[in-house]
């Protein structure tokens, strides 16, 4: 592979900078301006003041105010535009503060962005990627700590993805960018800083620097559409996502489980096969996020899973999600899927 299209592979060995999840979306960000004068950053303070997470901080200082510049605060307008230079021929990448704040634009997403493809015939398309932190772990209470990825996998032609590692950022972020469909890229901003330590379940100083993962320089793409196995068990299979791929592993590390632990990091379009081959394997499956229960996507996780793998199942399938509530705010760490949920939840299964 030439250094013009270098893909990871699954074997890949990474060699870099131990970096945190910002400083790889920053990096990412920045490549992929320098590599391709179509690409456009744009939203809420991401120019002068870097993005209110520091994610594109210097970037319009490098490359430009035509490039990377501030948008009045109207998230309808962000995306409206995005859908506009895409249709043009940019690349836009539009940042929305918060996950909570994206519902104004889900007009121009679901009926613009997501169907300008079919709707003329491949004549245009709309390759933006809209970037946005979501979940808790800020003390944000709800307006800024909501996980609303589920809505968007139900909307046909729109990918969604969500990252748990910044090697993983990095390499899903430019292949957002490069991908010829509307991407949602949610960031989990509880781990935007690494990986917490412990077991998850308490709040730690969110702007104090943590272990990150190595991190390439330069350009490289992670596919679209491929888990990552976290780890190799044959016990049971857990399904998960963002932040909650570390807190399982957390619990079955502790717990002393062979936890065959995978991180789906793109949940449309989703890797069913690696799903199924784990879950026939192991005959056990746990799925954890952070969003709500009910329509969750936890719940097509255990459809599909039932569906393809009913004959190789031991016990039901489990799930260990946030509560059917508005988002606490003072009380968002017991929200969260949490070390004592999610083993209980393991030691259930593996009893039946």
């Amino acid at each position: 592979m030439n250094a013009q299209s270098k893909e990871m592979t699954e074997t890949s060995a990474p060699t870099g900078r131990r970096i945190n999840m910002i400083e790889a979306i920053n990096e990412a960000l920045d490549t992929m301006l320098a590599r391709d004068p179509d690409v456009i950053v744009m939203g809420e303070d991401v120019g002068y003041f870097g993005g209110v997470f520091r994610c594109t901080a210097g970037l319009q200082e490098k490359h430009g105010k035509t490039r990377v510049f501030d948008t009045p605060i109207s998230e309808c307008g962000i995306i409206g535009v995005a859908v506009g230079m895409g249709a043009y021929g940019l690349r836009p990448v539009p940042e929305i503060q918060f996950a909570d704040y994206i519902y104004p634009g889900i007009d121009q997403l679901i009926s613009e962005a997501a169907r300008l493809r079919y709707r003329s015939a491949t004549e245009y398309i709309a390759p933006m990627t809209v970037r946005s932190p979501f979940g808790g772990g800020i003390f944000g209470g709800q307006t800024h700590s909501q996980s609303p990825e589920s809505m968007f996998t139900h909307v046909s032609g729109l990918k969604t993805v969500i990252p748990s590692t910044p090697y993983d950022a990095k390499g899903l972020l430019i292949s957002a960018i490069e991908d010829n469909d509307p991407v949602i890229f949610f960031e989990p901003k509880r781990i935007y800083n690494g990986p917490f330590t412990g077991f998850y379940d308490k709040p730690v100083e969110p702007w104090k620097k943590h272990d990150a993962s190595v991190v390439p320089e330069g350009y490289y793409k992670i596919p679209l559409g491929k888990a990552r196995q976290v780890q190799e068990g044959e016990a049971l299979t857990v399904l998960a996502y963002g932040t909650m791929v570390h807190v399982a592993e957390a619990v079955a590390k502790d717990k002393g489980i062979d936890a065959d632990i995978l991180d789906l990091r793109t949940l449309v379009p989703l890797d069913i096969e690696a799903i199924e081959a784990s879950v026939k394997k192991t005959g056990r499956c746990l799925i954890v996020h952070e969003a709500t229960r009910t329509s969750g996507f936890g719940a097509e996780l255990s459809a599909l899973v039932t569906e393809r793998c009913f004959y190789h199942l031991e016990a039901p399938v489990e799930r260990v999600t946030g509560f059917d509530t508005p988002y606490p705010h003072s009380l968002e760490w017991a929200y969260f899927p949490g070390p004592v949920r999610i083993g209980e939840a393991m030691d259930k299964i593996l009893k039946d």
